[in-house]
């Protein structure tokens, strides 16, 4: 047996973790005790313009890159359909939780994918850290505010104009937004929904927060009084 196949688990997914999930997903071919244990790691990162960077090294392909190799009509998909593509299969074959999760693309306006994407999330109900940076004016879903786990949120240019009935981030404690179209009312709602929230990051360039003249700064000091 070699020595990669002696490491620890524990070790083997901290260190996959370190990887683009593309990069995680190669080290399949190494041995058959590393066949599936990207599937395993709780840390997925997704960004576009990482996502099919030609490999020049003569890298053998993994498993999952294959899928895309296949003389198939999925030759002719563009990148962004193969991104939701990889994405989808990750998450249908990723096992144990998933703690964090980045996803990096521009987009403007609804994605119905993205929307999935978030669903299918709220639902393993064991991520801690979501970082959305859409880099243009995508609405965010509903779903969103089902993340009743989350400890850290990053947003950038995205749309915040639901009202939910609820509001549940009762364990945040890091809300970081750039670039976010809202209203002042929606905003303190959403501040009002994070008693434990430490560091509170805005910056609306490039977005818009909307005011609707009956809202004070008292207000928003009540809201961030845990700060």
């Amino acid at each position: 047996m070699d020595k990669l196949s002696k490491l620890p688990s524990g070790i083997i997914e901290s260190t996959l973790c370190l990887l683009p999930i593309q990069e995680a997903a190669r080290t399949s071919i190494l041995s058959k005790e590393w066949r599936y244990h990207w599937t395993k790691i709780p840390k997925l990162v997704f960004i576009e313009e990482d996502a099919f960077e030609v490999s020049t090294d003569g890298a053998e392909l993994s498993v999952l890159e294959q899928t895309f190799d296949r003389p198939s009509e999925r030759k002719m998909m563009t990148n962004r359909c193969k991104l939701f593509y990889a994405i989808y299969q990750v998450l249908l074959v990723h096992e144990g939780p998933i703690n964090e999760f980045t996803l990096c693309m521009p987009v403007d306006g609804s994605c119905v994918e993205i929307d999935h994407i978030i669903r299918h999330l709220s639902k393993k109900k064991t991520v801690k850290i979501l970082k959305l940076d859409f880099n243009g004016s995508y609405r965010l879903p509903l779903s969103l505010f089902s993340f009743h786990q989350l400890t850290e949120l990053y947003l950038n240019g995205c749309v915040l104009d639901h009202q939910p009935s609820s509001i549940g981030f009762g364990s945040l404690t890091t809300l970081n937004m750039q670039e976010i179209w809202t209203c002042d009312k929606t905003l303190l709602r959403l501040l009002s929904s994070c008693p434990l929230l430490k560091r509170l990051t805005i910056n609306s360039d490039g977005g818009t927060i909307d005011e609707s003249g009956d809202l004070t700064m008292a207000d928003l000091f009540e809201c961030l009084r845990g700060i």
